[in-house]
């Protein structure tokens, strides 16, 4: 399951969120989402785990907990970032 985590410290590096979630379980992917011109944190993720009872565990576990200072927001992630396109899908369709 993808996991959508946000709120988070720019201080945080991937090592980082892959040790808090993988308390619930196997942790296949880190990924903190960066700006490409400052390689600065953008304040937000993904965290992809292999078993979704897991994933659920570390969600319901996580969400509104305090990391680095800040609550982090933990929620399953909804769709491909990349899917901002239905606009121009449904305009080509006709």
């Amino acid at each position: 399951m993808n996991i959508f985590v946000s709120n988070i410290s720019f201080k945080v590096r991937e090592q980082a969120l892959s040790e808090l979630f993988s308390a619930y379980g196997e942790v296949t992917s880190v990924r903190i989402i960066k700006d490409k011109e400052t390689k600065r944190s953008k304040g937000y993720g993904f965290v992809e785990m292999a078993n979704d009872d897991e994933a659920n565990a570390a969600i319901n576990a996580l969400n509104g907990t305090s990391h680095f200072e800040r609550a982090i927001v933990v929620a399953e992630a909804k769709g491909k970032k990349e899917n901002n396109d239905t606009e121009n899908s449904a305009a080509s369709n006709g």
